[in-house]
């Protein structure tokens, strides 16, 4: 049996209920509560052996009808509704990882989004691993999204010669930063850098960071187009790295501030994005709202009615400083703390993450916890304790994802860095559970329209009772995400199936905490919707009869509560 609460208008259903005027600002229409049987095909007993051959064949037919996620069907099967995982996991793909066997194995130990730096590699080399990604959802039933990363107009190095992937700068070496490009080989401890104006800019005594201080060198000659640093701080050179330089204990960003958000490289980066299809393009060094929304509108008109999730990386200072309407115009946002802690103090870092993670939550905007996470883990097969608590404390937060970077990109251990994550992630979950630590503070109204703050409040309601029930799962059935975006930014106690009819929506979902996708065509009739649902379900052995879950649809606005046939 079923209970349901429906907001209608009063042409498709009779006006039962009045209720006055409310935060609504209009009355709401009709509240209805109805009860009706769940139809479920089962075999009886005494079918004939022909019966049982049909039904038996219809099921197999049916179970085609809906797209799961492998691992996901295998946790729920082994260990129920409680073992699945809410916090993402993103990948940056990289040598280490290229191969389709290696992302395989990435995909069944958990990688939900797979990152594409445009900083490395040729567009042939990206377009190799993208169409391996979709080969892998295709014949292997997963849901990766692929997210394209842009290497933006920020002063970085060059590639280090010779074809190596690091270098290693000790304590007290000297090394030359320079503009020059060499048709032959190098010499050595030399590298090059992208920015012309380099050698006029930097002063000598002047503090050069690699990768967000990863490496720190102090410039201590000029000589024309070269600039001599000593290593202070030795550390790993990765090819392109950012390269920031501070002065008398303050960033130097004036040559930075002139640079353009999205380089003439970045735009035919985009353009390969577009052809290729990628579900999320990260815009990298994001400096206000309005690069995000002529992006935007360069991909409606060029995508030809693709959906491409904008995601706007914050990893400086102008960044932090349009913090709210920078993740207003986008799609959701990247806390970038490489680069960040080059730009800001790094005992200001953890209070900026905590600050893009709440305004993320907010305003209905995935956010993901990136760089550094394991960085120990490039070279070692173990994380420190201090990198465990890092990873612990972005789940405490109720961070949509956490992102690997060199970790799985060049690494020598990429699968025991996501196995990390993912226990980590599993872990601290299930403490939060156990706590019942629910929040209570109220999610504040984001709906511009009636229409969307009856959906908000649904989605609040439904969330309040999954807890309050102690229910097994909360069923979204959606055709453009909101909904179960809407359902995710609530933070419930139990996994969100969230059903959609295309394919790129479902890849796109895949990003957001405690959200597990499906494909599944559907109509507007939710009772048809249910039987088929758990039909393929059941037939899947992912749900068992007697399973409490809630219902909502974005199609009708609706919370329904039953029990499994």
């Amino acid at each position: 049996m079923s209970q349901s609460i429906q907001f209608s208008t009063p042409s498709r259903t009779p006006h039962l209920l009045h209720l006055p005027h409310s935060r609504f600002h209009r009355p709401l229409t009709s509240l209805s509560f109805r009860q009706f049987p769940l139809k479920y095909t089962s075999i009886r007993a005494s079918s004939s052996p022909e019966e049982r051959s049909v039904v038996a064949t219809a099921v197999s037919t049916d179970t085609a009808a809906i797209d799961v996620d492998t691992v996901t069907e295998a946790e729920l099967k082994e260990n129920g509704f409680r073992s699945t995982r809410r916090t993402k996991l993103i990948c940056t793909i990289g040598p280490a990882t290229c191969g389709f066997e290696q992302l395989e194995a990435l995909a069944e130990g958990g990688m939900n989004v797979a990152r594409l730096n445009m900083c490395h590699g040729t567009r042939e080399w990206h377009r190799d691993v993208i169409r391996s990604v979709r080969k892998l959802n295709e014949e292997k039933g997963f849901a990766v999204a692929i997210m394209m990363d842009t290497e933006g107009s920020e002063i970085h190095m060059g590639d280090l010669g010779g074809g190596e992937s690091s270098a290693k700068s000790e304590d007290g070496e000297v090394w030359t930063f320079t503009v020059r490009a060499f048709d032959s080989s190098r010499p050595a401890r030399t590298i090059s850098v992208s920015y012309d104006g380099f050698a006029e800019d930097v002063r000598v005594g002047d503090e050069l960071l690699v990768d967000g201080g990863m490496v720190r060198f102090e410039v201590i000659e000029k000589i024309g187009p070269d600039v001599k640093c000593l290593c202070t701080d030795p550390g790993l050179l990765l090819p392109r790295a950012n390269l920031t330089f501070w002065r008398d204990g303050s960033l130097v960003r004036e040559r930075n501030a002139m640079l353009p958000t999205i380089s003439s490289k970045d735009w035919l980066d985009i353009d390969f994005g577009i052809a290729e299809g990628v579900d999320f393009i990260a815009v990298s060094f994001v400096k206000s709202a309005e690069v995000i929304n002529h992006l935007k509108s360069y991909l409606a008109a060029r995508s030809c009615g693709g959906d491409i999730g904008v995601i706007a990386k914050i990893e400086s200072i102008d960044s932090l400083t349009n913090l709210e309407e920078i993740i207003l115009a986008s799609d959701g946002a990247m806390v970038a703390r490489g680069d960040l802690g080059a730009q800001i103090p790094l005992e200001q870092v953890p209070a900026a993450q905590q600050r893009i993670v709440k305004v993320c939550r907010a305003l209905n905007k995935p956010v993901i916890v990136a760089s550094q996470l394991l960085e120990s883990m490039i070279e070692y097969p173990t994380p420190t304790r201090a990198e465990v608590a890092d990873v612990s404390e972005a789940v405490r937060q109720r961070s949509d994802a956490l992102m690997l970077s060199g970790e799985s990109a060049m690494g020598q251990f990429p699968d025991k860095a996501l196995t990390v994550l993912r226990s980590v992630s599993l872990r601290i979950e299930r403490w939060w559970r156990e706590e019942k630590r629910y929040e209570s503070t109220p999610l504040q109204p984001i709906g511009s329209g009636f229409s969307d703050r009856i959906s908000e409040e649904i989605c609040n309601s439904a969330a309040k009772m999954a807890n309050n029930l102690g229910v097994d799962a909360v069923f979204v059935y959606t055709k453009d995400g909101h909904m179960a975006s809407l359902v995710s930014r609530c933070r419930p106690d139990c996994p969100i199936f969230a059903f959609t009819t295309t394919t790129s929506v479902r890849r796109r979902l895949n990003l957001q905490w405690g959200l597990i996708p499906f494909r599944l065509s559907f109509s507007e009739d939710m009772e048809s919707n249910l039987n088929k649902t758990f039909s393929l379900l059941k037939s899947r052995g992912m749900i068992k009869s007697g399973d409490l879950v809630i219902a909502v649809s974005d199609m009708l606005q609706s919370i329904q509560v039953m029990n499994v046939p």
